[in-house]
């Protein structure tokens, strides 16, 4: 079985982290991506996908990743249902984020701060080497072209 997604968009709120019971890091994020073509207008319409990160990428995502970021996304569709207060079964498809990355610098997005360099060097994992964003050159997509 295949179950891969892989995103590149920007975020359309600022990312919300939280903490499980058990300490685990989670973040919730929903990303703008750019459809490929343009409707009956000549307008480019975007589909808002929600996202969410655990553990220490999520803890990265919410300190470096602010409204109108551009990232790019690695991971899967998860889906689920629950039942809520008012005994509605309420389902929920969203994309589980293995990992993320920057793709502009903080000059390009003025409200993005830069990571600090890294405390430690770690020897790559094979997901690492094969990330498909690792020499993405950023899209360049003005203000007033963005959904939100």
């Amino acid at each position: 079985m295949i179950n891969n997604v892989t995103l590149v968009g920007r975020i359309t709120r600022d990312p919300e982290l939280r903490y499980t019971p058990q300490n685990q890091a989670v973040t919730t994020f929903s990303l703008a991506v750019n459809r490929q073509f343009k409707n009956a207008n000549g307008d480019r319409e975007a589909d808002f996908i929600n996202c969410v990160i655990w553990r220490q990428q999520a803890e990265n995502l919410a300190n470096w990743a602010k409204k109108g970021a551009l990232i790019g996304i690695t991971g899967r569709i998860q889906t689920r249902n629950y039942e809520n207060q008012q005994g509605q079964r309420v389902y929920v498809t969203e994309v589980v984020a293995d990992s993320f990355q920057m793709l502009e610098s903080r000059q390009d997005r003025g409200n993005v701060p830069t990571p600090p360099p890294p405390t430690n060097q770690k020897q790559s994992s094979p997901a690492e080497a094969h990330d498909p964003f690792a020499n993405s050159e950023p899209m360049n997509i003005e203000d007033d072209q963005l959904p939100f």
